[in-house]
């Protein structure tokens, strides 16, 4: 029994494993962020903070997948999502850029 714990290399930290985990663990700390503002606010609430954390946590956990394991099933598991997550990071940026252009007072008139 040892000899197949031993085999499956769990316990042993490599410096791509600590990568995969802090990705891993970025990636989950997004739904205790979504949680709590969802609480906070009384409503369901997905704040942009939930995305960043998606996108750095699908980058550490990507590069684990393509260089510390060279695992396909992870690396199309991780990068579809992360997709998702560039796309809203990305659509959230050119919003708020757009509405910073618009003045304060609205449209002018003519």
């Amino acid at each position: 029994m040892h000899e197949v714990l031993a085999n499956l290399h769990l316990f042993i930290l490599t410096p791509w494993k600590v990568i995969g985990l802090l990705g891993t663990l970025l990636f989950t700390a997004r739904w205790f962020v979504q949680f709590y503002a969802t609480k906070k606010n009384k409503k369901v609430t997905v704040p942009m903070s939930f995305w960043y954390l998606s996108v750095f946590g699908s980058v550490l956990t990507l590069a684990y997948f393509i260089w510390g394991k060279n695992d396909s099933v992870g690396i199309i598991q991780t990068a579809f999502p992360m997709i998702v997550s560039f796309y809203n990071v990305f659509a959230h940026l050119k919003h708020r850029n757009a509405s910073e252009e618009i003045k304060p007072g609205g449209p002018e008139e003519t």
